[in-house]
């Protein structure tokens, strides 16, 4: 991340916190105020960004990443009665939490 992104990034939330409405000109005293220097398009770009969505629904979805596309399940035609057969819904596969190896495991411990 640009040295640049991330002092919006911090001015911004920095405003959100404060209860401030964010704007680009606010964004840019912050990050005048850090003494940093960024490009003049940063905070306008950011300030554009967040005027169209909700500040506090971005945070609550940082970890919640893309996730799986949905499966189409689309019903195929049956020959022998000419109706419509209902495909079986896709089964999710089960992923295995690997598990964390112990100090006890490696054969020496922090104190011999």
């Amino acid at each position: 991340m640009a040295t640049g992104e991330l002092a919006c990034t911090y001015a911004a939330l920095i405003l959100h916190d404060d209860g401030i409405s964010i704007n680009a000109e606010k964004i840019a005293t912050l990050v005048k105020a850090a003494n940093l220097s960024v490009e003049s398009y940063w905070p306008s770009l950011f300030a554009k960004l967040l005027e169209k969505v909700n500040v506090d629904d971005l945070l609550t979805s940082v970890g919640s990443g893309g996730g799986a596309a949905p499966v189409a399940v689309s019903a195929a035609s049956g020959a022998a009665g000419g109706g419509a057969a209902a495909a079986a819904p896709a089964v999710e596969e089960k992923k295995e939490e690997e598990k964390e190896e112990s100090d006890d495991d490696m054969g020496f411990s922090l104190f011999d």
